[in-house]
This record gives C-alpha cells, structure tokens and sequence, in this order.
C-alpha cells in the first residue's frame, strides 16, 4: 500500500472526509463517462451510489473501532454488493427490437459500489486504480470489442413483417441464399384494434459482405416485410 495514503486509514474526522471525499470523485468520474453516452444512470446516480457504499461500511468501522461493537465488520459492506443488484436491474431494459440494453451500465454501478467500500475502508488506492481501470474498459476496450464484432460472422438480424406466414418465405429465401440460420425468437406485436403484427430476430452466419449487398436488400423485397436492420 502506498504510504502517502496512510493518514486516511484511522478514524479522525480529516481521514473521514478524505475517503467520503474520493468517493465522490471515483464515482463522479465513472458516471460522467455513462452521462455523456445518455445511459439511465449517469453521473449523480453514480457518485450517490460510491458515496453511500463508502458511507456504509465507515459506519460498520465506526461501531467496530469506535463504539467497541463487536460485530462483524465486513456484514454491512456485504448487504450492499449484493442489494445493489436491485438498481443495476433497473437499468436493464429490452427494447421493441428484442436488443438488452443497460448491462455496461448495470455493472458499472455495481463497480461503484465496490469502489465506495473501498473508499471507506481507506484503501484509497486502490479505489483509484480500479475507477481508472474501469475507464480503461468504458473508453477503450470497447472500441476492441466493436472491431472484434465487426469480423465474426454470425449476425442478428430484426425483421418486422404483417403476417405470420412470412416467416416461411422469409426462412426459404435464407436457404435459396445459402445463409445458415442459428437462431430464431418471434414476437407478435400488438396493434390498432385486433390487428398484430410480428417481429423476428434472426441469428444468421454470412459474410459482411454479403449481408451489406445482398441479404437485407433480397429480405426488404419479400411481401409484408415491414422492416430489417442489423442488430
């Protein structure tokens, strides 16, 4: 551990606002990146969540050390990595497009937790490390995982289309191509009045090439198709 952080380990009131102080920072820091990308929880929902994980375990360390009650003090710090999952559940949704959106988002406020306790505990450190590692993968890693996407060839395909017999037409012009499907999850969509419409994300393994110049362009000509993109 790096000394220079030394004095935030004990109980006084300087160290105290020292670690509830690089709470705010570490948590600011990781929500400012999700606020700019408009993702639900941004960056006052971060730094409220780092600020009160930190704010929780100083409270165990203060019944332990100061109050002299022998409690376990890693109990409450344990309620809030697991309770946290009720807010990062909220920021998952799935779209009309059948897509998951949120779980960066989810896990990063689980991350901010962890930070938090860190914080309070004193292991300043390493709360900084890890918020700058968690920018590392926000930021940067990302773009790899984009690039590597790019070059796999199995793609998730949204098709809107009026009628369920479509599907067929849709599944025999795949074949005709030469397209192995993977996967294949339906939905029926409500519409005005007793009128439905359905929506298909096909899971289909094609060249990129191919896809771009051919496939959705054969696809949009069939009847009632409505729609399709890549997801």
């Amino acid at each position: 551990m790096l000394s220079c952080f030394d004095f935030a380990r004990d109980m006084s009131l300087a160290a105290i606002a020292v670690r509830m102080i690089s709470a705010v920072v570490c948590g600011g820091i990781i929500g400012i990146e999700r606020e700019f990308k408009r993702r639900p929880a941004g960056f006052r929902t971060h730094i409220l969540i780092c600020l009160g994980a930190s704010v929780t375990i100083l409270t165990n360390l203060y019944l332990y050390q100061v109050m002299h009650l022998f409690t376990d003090i890693s109990r409450m710090g344990a309620q809030v990595v697991a309770g946290i999952g009720f807010i990062g559940a909220g920021t998952i949704i799935v779209t009309r497009r059948q897509r998951v959106k949120g779980l960066t988002t989810a896990a990063g406020l689980w991350t901010a937790a962890i930070i938090g306790l860190a914080c309070g505990t004193g292991y300043v450190e390493c709360a900084l490390f890890a918020t700058a590692m968690v920018l590392l993968a926000e930021l940067l890693l990302i773009k790899l995982e984009y690039r590597f996407a790019r070059k796999l060839n199995d793609v998730n395909l949204y098709v809107e289309y009026k009628h369920s017999v479509c599907i067929e037409t849709i599944i025999r012009s795949l074949k005709e191509q030469r397209v192995k499907m993977n996967g294949l999850e339906i939905t029926r969509i409500a519409g005005d009045g007793d009128e439905h419409h359905y929506c298909a994300v096909l899971t289909v393994q094609v060249d990129r090439k191919k896809l771009d110049q051919e496939l959705i362009k054969n696809l949009s000509a069939i009847d009632d198709v409505t729609e399709i993109e890549e997801l």
